[in-house]
């Protein structure tokens, strides 16, 4: 799952969002289109180009001309994840199920802000636009290599939602930046400026989708996996390794493995055994099974807890001969 926020540069987001929903509507002026595709919120999915503009525009009070006024979201599922969805709901269900989902994004991106009264879609002015295509930048490789041309159409199936949030909450009285990462001076600051986790709220999204349509991702397919891999620290990396060996035993271990790694991510373990340590009993039955791949492949919290004990009486054992020593 690709998302991503979009600042100033691609959305010129501090005049009128006028030009940008213009742009959005590029499908809908497409030769042979059967039926537009209709801006929707929380509470509509008949939205005309016209009031997203009037409204955006209308909810832009002591916001100065240097300041953004709206931002993008782009939520973008990898061609694995829009096969799962066509594979369970067909192609005019997945539409909806698409726009249903992104409400669920929205939410998170209420939530990830921390302010009283922020939490959920209903609190913020939002507008989202599904689009069925995609187009080569020169930005792609293909571009670069001289293979397809700039604003040629992507093969395969493109499916994704651009959303348009206001900088302002719903009542025009709260400002709301997903581009602040500031911790400020204090926790204080932080709650008053309003904090936006960039990262936690794209893995939210991550998992969000995995709940809501029990879609099963590898290890290898998380945000979290490519983040360490590309930004990591050693030992970060080194963490991710033994989770990697672990997820290749079963579904139980895959899933706990994910998890992990999202807080590996976001560099809550300092050291392998900080990880070990502090995960405790959850991890210690993952490492049973990372072990022994013999084990059955369903771990129950009988396994688990057997699995405690085993390592609580190692540890015992090594203590005791330590203090005979």
């Amino acid at each position: 799952m690709y998302i991503n926020i979009t600042d100033r540069k691609e959305a010129d987001n501090r005049g009128s969002a006028g030009n940008l929903v213009h742009y959005l509507e590029k499908e809908n002026r497409m030769e042979n289109i059967q039926e537009p595709e209709q801006w929707f919120n929380g509470q509509r999915n008949d939205i005309e180009p016209y009031e997203v503009r009037r409204s955006l525009d209308g909810n832009r009070a002591k916001l100065g001309n240097h300041e953004a006024k709206f931002f993008l979201v782009n939520i973008s599922p990898s061609q694995k994840e829009l096969a799962h969805l066509m594979e369970k709901y067909g192609e005019e269900g997945m539409k909806e199920q698409l726009k249903r989902y992104a409400e669920k994004v929205m939410d998170e991106y209420a939530r990830n802000f921390k302010r009283p009264g922020i939490n959920s879609n209903r609190a913020l002015m939002w507008f989202a636009k599904l689009e069925n295509h995609r187009y080569y930048t020169y930005k792609d490789k293909e571009v670069q290599l001289g293979t397809k041309k700039r604003g040629e159409l992507k093969t395969g199936n493109q499916m994704h939602i651009q959303v348009i949030v206001s900088r302002k909450d719903i009542t025009g009285k709260m400002k709301l930046s997903p581009m602040n990462s500031s911790k400020g001076r204090n926790a204080e600051h932080s709650k008053k400026i309003g904090q936006f986790d960039r990262m936690s709220f794209k893995q939210c999204g991550e998992r969000v989708f995995d709940e809501q349509f029990g879609f099963e991702r590898n290890l290898k397919d998380t945000l979290a996996y490519s983040n360490i891999r590309k930004n990591g620290s050693l030992a970060q990396r080194e963490q991710l390794d033994i989770l990697q060996k672990g997820a290749e035993n079963n579904y139980r271990s895959r899933e706990q493995a994910n998890g992990l790694a999202a807080d590996v991510s976001q560099g809550m373990f300092q050291s392998t055994s900080a990880m070990l340590e502090t995960v405790g009993s959850t991890l210690s039955g993952f490492l049973e099974i990372m072990l022994a791949p013999t084990y059955d492949v369903g771990i129950t919290p009988d396994t688990v807890n057997e699995a405690e004990k085993k390592r609580r009486k190692r540890k015992k054992q090594q203590q005791g001969f330590s203090h005979g020593r």
